[in-house]
């Protein structure tokens, strides 16, 4: 039971933070800057950490753009205020993710204007069918050596598709569920104390204030990890934080 619940946690924790430190931080908004090894190692580490799920980051970061500019209209491409279930949402989300992926639906330009971090040849073996199958042969094959019962292997679906429950979970709950830092135009909102467990994704309404700022967190009660592993590693000169949160914090 141990080797699972590791195994279990591990996998959240570090795919939740790839995701929020490389695929929404980075190639979304380019809240630091990393040398190309650097980039190319958070990459592969994303790929890695997501396993069956990979979300290919210029697919996620054209969305994600598209989300801010849209948030919580009919264009808004994962908004929960038009769909009955969190469901709904994510199969919506997933077919404009695939268009973009495979190139038959292209984005306005105003959202890849900016930089977005592309690896093709990774992308191509990480949104493969047979890649993902061998993640998935992976996950059951451990569950099958470590599991104590046949209940457990109830967890094997988080593992499958753990990167889209973790962006329909922020979507559907910090738009729909919690409190308003700031009256803005959109649903946003802040989720506590499960902003701490999705790593400060939850704290939406704050972001969505100021989406270029790298800490989601505002009050003294809110807490958001990845900034704080992301501060550490501007400290070690492996990332270099935007001159924008520099100045406000010395401000």
């Amino acid at each position: 039971m141990t080797a699972i619940l590791l195994f279990f946690f591990l996998h959240w924790f570090l795919s939740l933070f790839f995701h929020s430190f490389f695929l929404h931080r980075y190639a979304s908004h380019q809240m630091y800057t990393a040398k190309p090894f650097v980039e190319k190692t958070f990459y592969f580490l994303t790929w890695f950490v997501q396993g069956s799920s990979f979300l290919v980051p210029r697919a996620y970061a054209v969305m994600h753009r598209m989300h801010h500019a849209y948030s919580d209209t009919e264009k808004d491409p994962h908004s929960p205020h038009f769909f009955k279930d969190i469901w709904q949402m994510m199969m919506h989300t997933a077919r404009i993710f695939s268009g973009f992926v495979t190139g038959k639906n292209i984005p306005d330009a105003r959202f890849t204007k900016d930089y977005l971090p592309v690896w093709d040849k990774l992308d191509k073996f990480g949104h493969n069918n047979i890649t993902r199958g061998f993640f998935v042969v992976g996950y059951i094959a451990f569950y099958y050596f470590f599991a104590p019962s046949m209940w457990w292997f109830l967890l094997l679906p988080v593992h499958f598709f753990i990167g889209p429950i973790q962006g329909a979970i922020v979507n559907w709950f910090g738009h729909k569920m919690g409190y308003r830092n700031y009256s803005i135009e959109d649903h946003s909102k802040n989720t506590t104390p499960w902003g701490v467990l999705l790593m400060g994704e939850l704290f939406q309404n704050n972001h969505h204030k100021d989406q270029n700022n790298a800490n989601f967190a505002r009050k003294w009660f809110e807490f958001d990890l990845t900034f704080i592993i992301m501060r550490i590693l501007h400290a070690l000169r492996i990332i270099k934080l935007k001159p924008l949160y520099v100045q406000r914090q010395q401000q």
